[in-house]
């Protein structure tokens, strides 16, 4: 029996079925994220699991106790929010132990756990602080210390680094992923990023339109996605699908022989830029990204059919290049390196180098 199940959880807003019938394991220690694209229902999801959203239809056990109609503070979860959710009038140490005071915990428990918080999170030069006293990723960092005094047996975490700057984004990912191996505790994140996601998570949950794509490792969905929705949302840049009937020299290009109509999906990084002339395609360089250690290279490739549009093929190398948009340009794909879609979008095959 997994530590936490879902099982045929549905949510009804009037007509509009927000969240149709889903499965789902969660094991101890797990740290699990859910993501998918604005309106997809992942924080639908999380509030149902936190108990701020009713269970429509379905089932919640955790730790073998059903839990689909208790109370959000009797299920034994702490949620940290985007929004941070700080009282602005109580200190640092009062908003970590608020819900501790709450519960009449002995007072010489309380100050050990904040103190144990604090020391994990960096916090304990700042406790007698107020919210309006300290940075974005320090209130972060408060609201997440809030949780970790509980003890609870899930930590849920709602797009909690959404409202920071890219570099506090960067360095709170690394606390949090950091915080996790030290606590083991089961965690599930919410996020629209999918960086986050590969970066933090043991197993990743794809959501789309209220249903659940795939789930898996971040390199199984990355290798192997289950069909073109997964294939182009894991990964940046995006895998890069054509149409095979509008660009059928692809097709040999990366060896498939008479490929069955439908999208070839190409990461990026399986495409190769030679010079003009060498290549199985001919590309026109549209755009040039350096990023320093990678170098991203938008080409356009001639459909080679009249009246076909032309098909943009992004390439990405770790080595700098004098390529200037306009430059023509040769385009490989290695070798066994494609993913073969039909036209609903389901995956036929696929081979990752």
């Amino acid at each position: 029996m997994s530590f936490l199940e879902l099982h045929g959880v549905e949510k009804h807003f009037g007509a509009l079925k927000a969240i149709k019938g889903i499965d789902l394991a969660v094991e101890k220690g797990e740290f699990v994220v859910f993501v998918g694209p604005s309106g997809c229902g992942k924080s639908t999801l999380l509030r149902m699991i936190a108990g701020l959203t009713e269970i429509d239809a379905g089932s919640l056990r955790l730790d073998g106790r059903d839990i689909t109609r208790l109370a959000s503070s009797k299920r034994d979860l702490a949620m940290v929010f985007q929004s941070y959710a700080l009282y602005p009038h109580m200190s640092v140490a009062d908003n970590m132990s608020f819900a501790l005071r709450l519960a009449n915990v002995d007072k010489a428990v309380i100050k050990e756990k904040v103190q144990r918080a604090a020391e994990i999170l960096n916090l304990v030069q700042y406790l007698h602080r107020t919210p309006k006293e300290l940075s974005g990723g320090q209130r972060q960092r408060v609201a997440i210390g809030r949780a970790i005094v509980r003890a609870p047996k899930v930590f849920l975490f709602d797009e909690p680094l959404s409202n920071l700057d890219a570099a506090l984004r960067g360095q709170t990912r690394v606390e949090i992923a950091k915080l996790h191996r030290e606590l083991g505790a089961t965690t599930i994140y919410v996020t629209h990023d999918q960086v986050e996601a590969m970066t933090l998570a043991d197993r990743v949950v794809v959501l789309r339109d209220g249903t659940i794509e795939q789930v898996g490792s971040p390199l199984e969905l990355y290798d192997h996605p289950a069909n073109q929705f997964v294939a182009q949302f894991i990964g940046t840049p995006q895998m890069n699908i054509v149409d095979s009937a509008a660009l059928p020299s692809l097709g040999e290009a990366a060896g498939v022989v008479g490929a069955a109509d439908g999208f070839i999906g190409v990461r990026p990084e399986n495409v190769i830029v030679r010079a003009a002339g060498s290549g199985r395609l001919a590309g026109r360089v549209e755009l040039v990204e350096s990023l320093g250690a990678d170098t991203l290279i938008y080409a356009n490739v001639d459909g080679g059919c009249a009246g076909a549009r032309e098909v943009q093929i992004v390439a990405r190398q770790n080595e700098r290049t004098a390529l200037q948009p306009g430059d023509n340009v040769g385009l490989d794909i290695v070798p066994a390196s494609f993913h073969l879609f039909d036209r609903q979008g389901r995956l036929v095959s696929a081979r990752a180098p």
